[in-house]
């Protein structure tokens, strides 16, 4: 039987917020559970565990469903997460698309919306940005008291002289533009903004197969190639949110020349723009990853030939982030075809020997995780949410054992 996940919430007064958030992220790692079973889990009292209950079902955060019968005394009602008790609207931006979703607590989406782009300057994103959000809202009804926000999905790194508007993965124009404030007063919903590889990690934590990981690296193979970092349940973005630029390890000394000005980049051997290049085709600012599964479809020898190509310098990332980072498992992601992953993911098995290779693991070292144009705009819906029911750790946790 799959062991229940805890996680230790503190009596403090002041600390509500934090237990309140602590009982939210119980139910949705665990699924339903009595109240008994929430207080056993988060080290909280019964009383407090009871109190946050009662308003998070006023708030119709959580819900109640059929009670279970125990040996004696009245039958524990069991309570979920109520997918209506809050919506975010999701954007995600990339050289040639706009997508927008709404989605509920669940991550299901409720609308959305896709527009043709090009490689677009703040200037010609900013409109297109504020016409899918009322295109969403229009098409879905619902309260818009219940909105908790905008998550906004875009390629990184920011603000890094020399990488943010430089080089084929950069989008132009975006050094220095404050994005958040200014779709903020052109919408009046308060905007959250996250490279595109830590919003899809974010969305892999709360909806996909990270959900019940404490630390993980999240691969994000785009255009170029990044990575979200979850260290001990925190989000690690780093001192200036830039953690995860993987794509810029030197992984072949001397290699590929790389638009950073660096040779030997790991995302000139992983990424959609080096499959493109070693398949010679056009470029994927104007060419659909589609391509790449009908190549599949028809057993191309290019495809193999790039696998082989690729298996090394991947492995070798893997190996640095095991032994630096020590995480629970490494997720492959992004906007990649998912079945081309899949192919990834087998070919770099045996993986080399690290911290990672012990008897007592349960959880592969290598997971595919979301994939497919999708996987950012759900990452960006996630943020609003993740911002709402993550529990927060600079409180003084009680501890649990």
């Amino acid at each position: 039987m799959k062991s229940k996940k805890s996680i230790a919430g503190t009596n403090l007064e002041q600390a509500k917020s934090h237990n309140r958030r602590v009982v939210i992220e119980a139910v949705r790692t665990n699924g339903a559970l009595s109240r008994a079973a929430i207080a056993r889990l988060t080290a909280l009292s019964s009383q407090t565990v009871s109190n946050i209950v009662e308003e998070l079902q006023a708030a119709e955060i959580l819900r109640p469903e059929a009670s279970l019968k125990g040996a004696r005394g009245q039958p524990a009602v069991p309570y979920s997460i109520d997918p209506r008790g809050a919506y975010s609207i999701g954007l995600q931006l990339d050289h040639q698309l706009l997508l927008g979703a709404i989605t509920d607590l669940s991550g299901a989406v409720r609308a959305r919306v896709e527009r043709k782009v090009d490689r677009p300057t703040p200037a010609q994103a900013m409109p297109v940005f504020a016409s899918a959000v009322d295109e969403l809202m229009s098409t879905f009804r619902f309260d818009r008291s219940r909105l908790l926000g905008i998550g906004l999905s875009m390629p990184g790194p920011f603000n890094v002289e020399g990488m943010t508007s430089v080089g084929p993965t950069a989008l132009p124009g975006w050094q220095d533009f404050p994005v958040a404030s200014e779709l903020e007063a052109l919408t009046g919903i308060s905007v959250t903004v996250e490279n595109d590889a830590t919003a899809a990690a974010i969305g892999e934590r709360l909806h996909g197969v990270a959900r019940n990981l404490d630390s993980f690296v999240y691969l994000f193979i785009g255009t170029g190639l990044g990575a979200g970092l979850f260290l001990n349940g925190h989000l690690y973005k780093g001192s200036g949110h830039n953690a995860g630029e993987i794509g810029h390890v030197v992984v072949q000394p001397g290699g590929l020349e790389c638009g950073c000005g660096k040779r030997g980049c790991l995302e000139r051997y992983v990424s959609l723009r080096a499959v493109f290049e070693f398949l010679d085709l056009p470029d994927p600012d104007h060419a659909s990853p589609d391509i790449l599964e009908e190549l599949l479809a028809r057993n191309d020898s290019r495809i193999e030939a790039w696998l082989a190509a690729a298996a090394d310098p991947l492995r070798q990332a893997i190996n640095i982030l095991e032994l630096t980072l020590d995480p629970d498992a490494v997720v492959l992601g992004g906007f990649m075809p998912v079945s081309l992953i899949e192919l990834l993911a087998k070919r770099i098995d045996p993986l080399p020997i690290s911290v990672s290779a012990t008897r007592e693991r349960t959880v592969p070292r290598v997971l595919v995780g979301a994939a497919g144009k999708e996987t950012s705009v759900l990452g960006a819906a996630a943020l609003p949410i993740f911002a709402e029911i993550n529990p927060q750790f600079d409180v003084l946790l009680k501890p649990h054992s």
